[in-house]
């Protein structure tokens, strides 16, 4: 099959979250078993571009309808591993790509609106007639409705729709006459089976419009596909899920094990495995190297040498992420005889300027340490020298930073909702066999739910480190690859190729 992925972002050229990693993980694993993939994205001036391999020019002129005129379009093509890439750089005097900055304008919406246009227009123009057109987020959402009444009448009708929500917060809405500016009538959209947002009426919602236009909806987790079906996670849009219920499916996202590996990870000072001690000695890569990484952590982070297990987070500091529950760990982790150590950073100006007034509170604290800025070799250090990780979300759609903890060995505790809830089995309160029990879990969103669990696990590591190894092993056995999700998405792929024949 021919496969073409719309996105905002990509890992490792140009990535703000988890969205960048899925693009980069799924569109891997696809062309590994054997199918034409492709991905389209802005030509970002901030992207890394020595991550990119070969980049040419494919097409010097591409023509695109914005307000009325048409302008002229650079289309770049180069590979990102074994992925060939395209990216659309805008050659309109508003430069709306040339911003230092992948998101967080005042015209977001007429950027994406720009390069959602410009995106079909070049596969129309090209043409690329893949089999699927795979969209992702409000960014590219208006594709689906842009190309079922614009593109498909005038002859560009051969591929599915696929639209994939990867966090509901996120919408895009707007004037009509925001989407006027790509050619499109915004009167005629303002209604409710179409674009009209469910909350305030006299508004457009892209992210609607990738949902009723679309083939098929997925979202990043089983879970996360029954919570947006309620008005507390739906955010407005649970009454169009719920009628679209019918072509919408969840599916968890995958790790790429070729980057987040505690046997092969080139930012660690020593390897490590599930594996025991060998008879032979020889073999030295096994889990007892978890222990020196630890304390390698330790010295790089001035925290003390105390028999203590350390609590580890890496997150962006936002209200999704549980920023109370992270404060309270930072002060009650010590109180019971654990470490804490945050790698985070937030785009929220009074958010940060809070952290950074804790991170100077603890600046001499033996069992505290605050980062407050990304580094990425100190993200792999983390996982791999903690022996706990927390995930206190009040949402969370998926989650990929419990499921890499795992991999390392590192227990995660986290509160059931969305994708924690598919990934982790409780050690205490699982039905599941011990085998496939690998953290702890609370339910209620309070500082009594989180210490119920953080104590557990504390508990366990000082009194039972039999269990404990054993949960270590449970958690790095767990298979999380994008081989199994990617057979789903090839199911959905498959089956609307099938019924367009």
């Amino acid at each position: 099959m021919h496969i073409v992925h719309v996105a905002s972002e990509l890992a490792p050229l140009a990535k703000v979250g988890g969205l960048a990693d899925v693009i980069l993980g799924l569109c891997r694993e696809l062309s590994w078993k054997g199918h034409d993939v492709d991905i389209i994205i802005p030509k970002y001036d901030c992207m890394d571009s020595e991550q990119v391999r070969d980049m040419t020019i494919d097409q010097n002129d591409l023509m695109s309808f914005y307000q009325g005129e048409w302008y002229s379009n650079t289309v770049w093509i180069g590979w990102v591993e074994n992925l060939k890439v395209y990216f659309i750089e805008p050659h309109h005097p508003r430069f709306f790509f040339n911003r230092g900055c992948f998101y967080g304008c005042d015209d977001d919406i007429e950027r994406f609106l720009y390069f959602s246009r410009a995106a079909l227009e070049f596969m129309y123009k090209k043409p690329l007639a893949p089999d699927v057109i795979h969209l992702h987020d409000w960014q590219t959402a208006v594709m689906a409705p842009l190309y079922k009444d614009m593109y498909s009448p005038l002859g560009f009708s051969k591929p599915k729709i696929v639209f994939t929500v990867h966090n509901m917060e996120y919408q895009g809405k707007c004037a009509p006459k925001d989407i006027e500016f790509i050619g499109m009538d915004g009167s005629s959209y303002l209604q409710s089976d179409k674009m009209e947002d469910n909350v305030y009426p006299t508004l457009i919602n892209l992210l609607k419009g990738g949902f009723v236009y679309s083939d098929f909806i997925t979202t990043v987790s089983p879970s996360y596909a029954k919570e947006v079906l309620t008005p507390e996670f739906g955010r407005g849009l649970e009454s169009t899920l719920l009628q679209y219920q019918s072509k919408f499916a969840g599916i968890i996202n995958g790790i790429d094990y070729s980057y987040w590996n505690p046997e092969i990870d080139r930012y660690l000072p020593s390897h490590f495995s599930p594996r025991e001690m060998p008879a032979n000695k020889k073999d030295r890569n096994t889990l007892d190297k978890k222990g020196f990484i630890k304390k390698i952590l330790r010295e790089k982070l001035e925290l003390s040498e105390d028999h203590r297990p350390i609590i580890g987070c890496i997150t962006r500091l936002v209200p999704q992420k549980g920023i109370d529950l992270i404060k309270h760990t930072i002060k009650h982790a010590v109180e019971k005889r654990a470490q804490f150590v945050l790698l985070g950073s937030s785009p929220i100006p009074s958010i940060s300027e809070e952290f950074h007034h804790l991170k100077q509170q603890y600046k001499d604290h033996p069992h505290i340490h605050l980062s407050l800025h990304h580094q990425e070799d100190l993200a792999h250090l983390i996982f791999a020298g903690c022996d706990m990780f927390i995930v206190p979300s009040l949402f969370e759609p998926c989650g990929l930073t419990q499921m890499i903890a795992l991999k390392y060995g590192t227990i995660p505790i986290v509160r059931r909702t969305g994708g924690l809830g598919d990934t982790i089995n409780d050690v205490d309160f699982s039905t599941k066999p011990f085998q496939e029990r690998n953290g702890y879990i609370f339910d209620t969103y309070d500082a009594t739910g989180l210490d119920s669990a953080m104590v557990r696990a504390i508990q366990c590591w000082f009194e039972e480190p039999e269990k404990w190894r054993s949960l270590m092993i449970n958690g790095m056995n767990v298979d999380f690859s994008w081989n199994y999700s990617s057979n789903l998405y090839l199911d959905i792929y498959k089956k609307l190729r099938s019924n367009g024949q």
